[in-house]
């Protein structure tokens, strides 16, 4: 149903590295790269990042929360660690989440500027 989303960074060049870094790990890889915009994505641009000057530079959780689709428990793993190793910070380390009609494997990270990413994947039982 959504074909791209996108995220509003303070520092484009630190958010690209911490994207490139930790969006490999879901297979994602930089496509596009423009003045103020940097795009990842397999086959064509899926998630942007846009310069906005606005932001402040040590914000607190923006609010954002995208959730990123993830093949298995060890891609989530991989994204987790990798997001922690690029400057992120955990915001729910990588485990299952039972809930009253699914249960799934997830992880989240806050980026440097506050968004909040999600990796998740649907173990089968």
């Amino acid at each position: 149903m959504i074909d791209h989303i996108s995220v509003g960074v303070s520092d484009l060049d630190r958010a690209a590295r911490f994207y490139e870094t930790t969006l490999a790990a879901l297979g994602l890889s930089r496509l596009v790269t423009r003045p103020a915009t940097v795009g990842f994505g397999k086959s064509y641009p899926e998630f942007w990042i846009n310069l906005r000057t606005g932001m402040p530079k040590i914000p607190p959780e923006s609010g954002t929360h995208i959730c990123l689709r993830a093949r298995t428990s060890a891609e989530v793993d991989a994204f987790h660690a990798a997001a922690l190793n690029a400057g992120g910070h955990s915001d729910g380390a990588p485990g299952l989440r039972p809930h009253d009609r699914v249960t799934y494997y997830a992880a989240f990270v806050l980026d440097p500027d506050g968004n909040r990413i999600e990796a998740v994947t649907f173990p089968q039982a």
